[in-house]
């Protein structure tokens, strides 16, 4: 059981790291704390009252208080992040406690343990502001999504940002291939079928493939071609916890796993070639998408069918239009080209892309 007594507590500002503070002399409370801790990846302080030397108190980003220590704190300095942790579910005496405490939150174990490695976890991993995310999905198929998802992530990466790349198209081939790191160590979507509850973003983040200084988690070329909807919810929540840029391959069907993966959009890309036909397609797409991702824009790619611009494209989808995505000289050889899309920082592509990054960022007020 966890309930809030007061407001949801926030993150230590700027998202640093820090060690939750535990205060509590029950041995047996204080075994189950140090499990969740473990659980959780931090190690805490530990103290049996308010931590005697300055700054103790106030500086931990979180502090668990065993209801046995809640008489020895009721005097400690009003704080955020305070949660009152007990072990008697018919003790209604704990609500009365919390408020004399200032605690955020009241928790009796072993109900609200998953909430509270969540927190714990949070304050371990820094969390911060989480990262801006965006989906790429072609209009029909060939619309190149999947070069354009690349280009943004390597130009991303090119500037510095903590970039991760995603691979949410079972059937697409692995978009590893297109930053040829196929052979590269790492984990692919395959690992993550069994997650369930919260996956650490750290431990995401070291497990995947780096290529072009970015992260990428697309598919192997096994049988398994689909990752349950939980799996697929845990995964992209690590991510975006990380900060910086997460951008997401999208398949032109939507299934739950999709629609997961939707829910945390930001924006969304709508690669459409500018031929009726191809507009006609991204009609149907538009309106899957839409019902999930509400940012959803147009991004133009040529030659031009005769009677048709990116501005009319866009108004025939009823979209806006984020751009006309350009055609990249080198990816047009046969072998495609020996670097990935978006490589050449003065090329037009990577010029498309980091103007989008410099708009959204905008919109988004920083990352």
């Amino acid at each position: 059981m966890t309930g809030a007594v007061t407001h949801e507590s926030t993150p230590t500002a700027g998202g640093r790291q820090g060690r939750p503070l535990i205060v509590t002399e029950d041995a047996v409370l204080l075994d189950d704390l140090l499990r969740l801790c473990a659980a959780a990846g931090a190690t805490p302080e530990v103290h049996p009252s308010v931590p005697r030397q300055r700054g103790g108190w106030e500086s931990a980003p979180l502090v668990l208080v065993g209801d046995d220590a809640a008489r020895r704190v009721s005097g400690a300095a009003r704080r955020r992040g305070v949660v009152l942790v007990g072990r008697d579910q018919d003790d209604s005496g704990v609500w009365r406690r919390a408020v004399e405490i200032g605690a955020d939150h009241v928790l009796v174990l072993p109900d609200g343990e998953q909430w509270l490695v969540d927190r714990i976890a949070d304050v371990a991993e820094g969390v911060g502001r989480p990262a801006l995310t965006v989906g790429v999905v072609g209009g029909r198929g060939g619309a190149g999504a999947s070069t354009l998802a690349c280009a943004l992530a390597v130009t991303s990466a090119r500037e510095g940002v903590r970039t991760l790349l995603v691979d949410a198209d079972p059937l697409g081939g692995g978009i590893d291939v297109l930053l040829g790191g196929e052979t590269a160590d790492g984990l692919r979507w395959p690992a993550f079928a069994a997650s369930r509850g919260r996956v650490g973003g750290g431990a995401l983040e070291e497990s995947l493939p780096r290529l072009h200084h970015l992260r990428v988690l697309s598919w192997d070329r096994g049988d398994c071609v689909a990752v349950p909807p939980q799996a697929v919810r845990a995964v992209l929540a690590a991510a975006r916890r990380r900060g910086g840029t997460v951008v997401v391959d999208l398949p032109r069907r939507v299934d739950d796993g999709v629609a997961e993966v939707l829910a945390q959009l930001d924006v969304g890309l709508l690669v459409v070639p500018a031929e009726l036909r191809a507009v006609a397609a991204a009609g149907r797409v538009a309106s899957a998408v839409g019902m999930v991702l509400r940012d959803l824009r147009v991004a133009v790619r040529g030659p031009y069918a005769p009677g048709l611009d990116d501005r009319e494209v866009a108004r025939l989808l009823n979209l806006p239009l984020a751009g006309e995505v350009p055609v990249e000289s080198t990816l047009l050889r046969p072998d495609g080209g020996k670097a990935p899309p978006g490589a050449a920082a003065r090329g037009p592509l990577a010029r498309f892309c980091k103007e989008f990054w410099e708009r959204a960022l905008a919109e988004a007020g920083g990352v």
